[in-house]
């Protein structure tokens, strides 16, 4: 297999994390006799610094042009120090999703039971939780009109949903739940906001099309509660922009830190695969990033992307392998972890990859 494969590591721990799945990538192309052609592309801050936007057009060339894109992060301090400043990073990621439709976002929610531990919240309620959200990306309020008034002394933010914008990723979310438990969960604020009321008419309609699959509908708020309380109850989660953007986050902590947890953003052609962690400024070349969220991420491009199915599992095995080892980065190590399996980012990177070479395997011609 030939694809071309576009590296956009971004700001921060982006660029860190980003080469070790560009490793495990290269690693799995050696070992299945595919060729994947790399090519990078600047977004974010340091596009800005470069060319003085967030998303240069020379970028955006390349995206269109390629079979998947391996995404690090945007951000930097600088920005979120001063919200008067009109170009920022997150400008880039938002274009990049628009330019490319890229309206659903799929982030898997499955736990390492050698993590249980780790979370805050009790193993016995985590223990056998798996969860895919499908947070839509294209529409609501980091879409909706916007501005100031009355002298800039008031703020606002429009949330606007189309019907289409709502069908095409219900559509996405009851597929998904026809191969897991069949079951879809759509999170809304319907008793208060008209684009939810919109949302739940919706997906009630594209749900008549899938008998097979149960639907229920939860306000937003007591998502976010249930969420935590019994995390075993979901299977699909169906929701918008806003709110699976701060749930997917709730949700991280389930699998102990973000930086385990990897993500997809996809339409009708390309694909995009990130960790759902950002540029972390604060731990940026000290070498402690963890990168398995960037390598599950490959696994999902693997998968998702290229139709690899047993390179994306055999992926996830290496991950699966190196905690049952006890190997640890220091976000998610703790007081009875040895203190020589304590990885870097990239000794995190070599582990996995001498997993990958350990591991059974049919080389595909």
């Amino acid at each position: 297999m030939h694809k071309k494969i576009i590296l956009l590591p971004g700001d921060g721990i982006g660029k860190e994390v980003t080469a070790e799945g560009k490793r495990v990538l290269q690693k799995i192309a050696e070992l299945f006799n595919h060729h994947f052609e790399f090519d990078e592309a600047s977004i974010g801050h340091h596009a800005i610094e470069a060319a003085g936007t967030p998303l240069p057009d020379e970028t955006l060339s390349k995206l269109k042009n390629c079979d998947a894109i391996l995404f690090g992060a945007v951000g930097h301090p600088m920005y979120d120090n001063d919200p008067t400043l009109k170009v920022r990073p997150e400008q880039g990621l938002l274009k990049m999703r628009k330019e490319l439709g890229l309206y659903a976002n799929l982030r898997p929610i499955k736990l390492f039971d050698e993590l249980l531990h780790v979370s805050s919240i009790k193993s016995e309620i985590l223990k056998g939780s798996d969860i895919l959200f499908f947070r839509e990306l294209t529409g609501d309020v980091y879409f909706g009109e916007r501005g100031r008034k009355d002298d800039r002394a008031t703020a606002y933010d429009v949330m606007i949903y189309h019907r289409y914008e709502v069908e095409r990723i219900a559509h996405k979310a009851f597929q998904a739940a026809r191969t897991r438990k069949k079951k879809v969960t759509s999170v809304d604020k319907a008793n208060v906001l008209e684009s939810s009321r919109l949302w739940r008419e919706v997906v009630q309609d594209v749900g008549k099309q899938y008998p097979d699959v149960q639907l229920e509908h939860q306000f937003v708020d007591a998502a976010s509660m249930r969420l935590i309380q019994n995390p075993r109850s979901y299977d699909v989660v169906l929701t918008g922009n806003l709110f699976g953007d701060i749930l997917t986050d709730e949700a991280s902590q389930i699998a102990g830190s973000m930086g385990m947890l990897a993500s997809a953003s996809v339409g009708d052609t390309v694909g995009l695969y990130e960790p759902i962690h950002g540029s972390a400024h604060d731990i940026t070349g000290k070498g402690i990033a963890n990168p398995l969220a960037s390598i599950l991420s490959v696994a999902l491009l693997l998968d998702i992307s290229f139709g690899l199915k047993e390179e994306s599992e055999m992926v996830i095995k290496a991950v699966e392998k190196m905690l049952k080892e006890g190997y640890r980065t220091a976000d998610i190590a703790d007081s009875d972890t040895d203190k020589s399996k304590i990885l870097n980012t990239q000794k995190a990177g070599t582990i996995i990859v001498e997993q990958l070479s350990k591991l059974p395997r049919v080389a595909h011609v």
